[in-house]
């Protein structure tokens, strides 16, 4: 663990990094930023990074992992100079629970049959952990470290997941496909804005669902659709040309089938 800490003292990022905060001679932005302030980058360069993944761009994925690292340093850094803990103290963390989950690699553990398997051993060690950290004032949930801060669609399906284990789950999926119908029906007949915002919750929720119990990544799901849509949307504007927002919208559908027909082909 000392050369954790060594490295992290070290190396240059992180030296840029107490620069950039330095109180006399520091950049003004970086000094006015606070954990709350920088939040919302760190979950933006997450996403960048997922596009660059997505891509299938190798040298936009080195960058975004970069831009990542740094928001690290940056949390790191403020917490240092608050006196709660260091950038050697992540990462002596880190090491120590990578270590103790995976006791078939660093203990005396047997490693599990196939990957599906070892993540449930994985998730059994987590529960575990927040069970010895429980108290009687404050007792263990099953539902507890499922960040609220998470995508709407992904947060759902840990919850789902996490509601699972305990059993409170349905056996198959008929009748999670018929919770769908009733929701979209109690939806169809809410007679005020409020009341439809609530159905409107209670049917994307159990949409989630459906998709967990057919092993499909809901949040996955929804941007493929959505970089589906743009692809298509764009190709239908370049063949109208700049007449696209004159048409009918007869002709509009017109251009989306055409498009459509050009992708199957």
């Amino acid at each position: 663990m000392t050369v954790h800490g060594r490295f992290s003292r070290s190396h240059p990022l992180t030296a840029i990094m107490a620069r950039l905060r330095d109180p006399e001679a520091g950049c003004p932005w970086d000094l006015a930023q606070s954990f709350a302030t920088i939040a919302p980058y760190t979950i933006e360069e997450a996403y960048e990074v997922a596009e660059a993944i997505d891509s299938g761009d190798m040298a936009e994925l080195k960058k975004e992992l970069g831009d990542l690292m740094f928001q690290v340093i940056f949390h790191s850094r403020i917490a240092e100079e608050a006196g709660h803990f260091t950038l050697a103290d992540v990462i002596t963390t880190l090491c120590e629970k990578m270590e103790r989950r995976h006791p078939h690699i660093f203990g005396s553990g047997t490693a599990a049959a196939n990957a599906g398997a070892q993540k449930l051993e994985w998730e059994a060690i987590k529960a575990a952990e927040r069970a010895a950290a429980g108290t009687a004032e404050a007792p263990v949930s099953a539902l507890d470290g499922v960040a609220k801060t998470l995508p709407a669609l992904a947060r759902a399906e840990k919850l789902q997941a996490r509601a699972a284990r305990p059993g409170f789950d349905w056996p198959s999926i008929d009748p999670v496909r018929a919770k769908v119908d009733e929701e979209l029906a109690e939806f169809d007949t809410a007679e005020t804005p409020e009341h439809r915002f609530e159905e409107a919750g209670d049917l994307l929720f159990v949409i989630v669902n459906l998709l967990r119990h057919q092993g499909i990544d809901a949040e996955a799901a929804l941007r493929a659709g959505n970089a589906k849509f743009e692809r298509r949307f764009r190709a239908m504007e370049a063949l109208a040309g700049p007449g696209f927002a004159a048409l009918s919208l007869d002709e509009q559908e017109a251009l989306w089938t055409e498009i459509k027909r050009r992708e199957r082909a």
